[in-house]
């Protein structure tokens, strides 16, 4: 029944947004025919909460924009409705860091591929879950990863609910005993899993160009951002894997994860194996700007 439903990894009965109406989460319903279900047709975004506050929002609801106009979405709310609703949901969560996740789907109409039409009334989903930030081990001794070939779609770019081929490469890591995954397509870097990658060369930073082969983190703007404070030289290009593979630091970013050093890849280490200089001084900046918004 109902009542007694438990969902993996999930403590208790939060409250959830649903189409306009907060509930417990036991308790939210789409239909079956949600083109969200049945074609992953949807878009979502990832906002990190820190002190109670939101971090980067305004860049994570312009993201979130984005990724409706190219599917052909019209947005369901306004920048304002977005920013009321993130805060709300940041007002009935107990947790002072946490994450607040938004997805909104075409909606619900009979399952054909072509868009309906007349066009349907869009699901707009939002839960907040508890977050932790990144671990000592990991801010210390760092990550290993693994390498495969990115054989995901060509619309990387749009922050998609359709979401197989990051799951079968997030296993991939998983199979192989690691943290995560560093993808190459056409022999060229494009990005983890679920985070961005950074190279370290001669002291500059060095990721790959924004465009349709990755998903622009928001914390490409952010590193970017914290590389200039800190004299850092910064530049977006295509990486090769000799690159990689000769670097003198790795590192990963994403919403939850931060920023954190990769000491491993395919066995080997990078450089001494240890977290690099560049890696400290981005993160001590990093927690310089979380701990701003106490």
């Amino acid at each position: 029944m109902v009542q007694n439903m438990l969902i993996q990894g999930v403590s208790g009965d939060p409250i959830v947004y649903l189409n306009g109406e907060f509930g417990p989460l036991s308790q939210a319903k789409i239909s079956v025919l949600d083109r969200g279900f049945i074609f992953g047709d949807g878009i979502y975004e990832v906002v990190p909460v820190y002190h109670r506050k939101p971090f980067r929002m305004t860049q994570h609801l312009t993201r979130l924009d984005r990724s409706l106009a190219k599917i052909q979405i019209a947005a369901p709310h306004t920048r304002e409705q977005w920013e009321a609703l993130v805060q709300d949901l940041i007002k009935r969560s107990g947790d002072e860091t946490c994450m607040v996740y938004l997805q909104v789907t075409r909606g619900v109409a009979k399952r054909d591929h072509a868009y309906p039409v007349p066009a349907v009334t869009p699901t707009v989903f939002a839960m907040v879950a508890p977050m932790s930030r990144p671990s000592a081990a990991a801010r210390e001794h760092g990550l290993r990863v693994v390498s495969i070939p990115d054989e995901r779609w060509l619309h990387c770019d749009i922050k998609s609910v359709s979401l197989l081929g990051n799951v079968l490469a997030k296993q991939a890591a998983v199979d192989a005993g690691v943290d995560e995954v560093i993808q190459y397509r056409d022999g060229n870097l494009t990005e983890a899993a679920s985070c961005n990658i950074w190279v370290v060369k001669g002291g500059k930073l060095i990721a790959p160009l924004k465009n349709n082969l990755v998903l622009e983190g928001i914390r490409y703007g952010l590193l970017e951002e914290l590389a200039k404070e800190a004299g850092i030289p910064f530049e977006l290009r295509n990486v090769t894997r000799a690159e990689v593979e000769s670097a003198d630091e790795l590192m990963l970013s994403s919403a939850t994860r931060e920023i954190l050093p990769i000491v491993e890849v395919d066995g080997k280490p990078v450089a001494d194996g240890k977290p690099g200089n560049v890696y400290r001084r981005l993160a001590a900046q990093y927690d310089a700007r979380i701990a701003a918004l106490a």
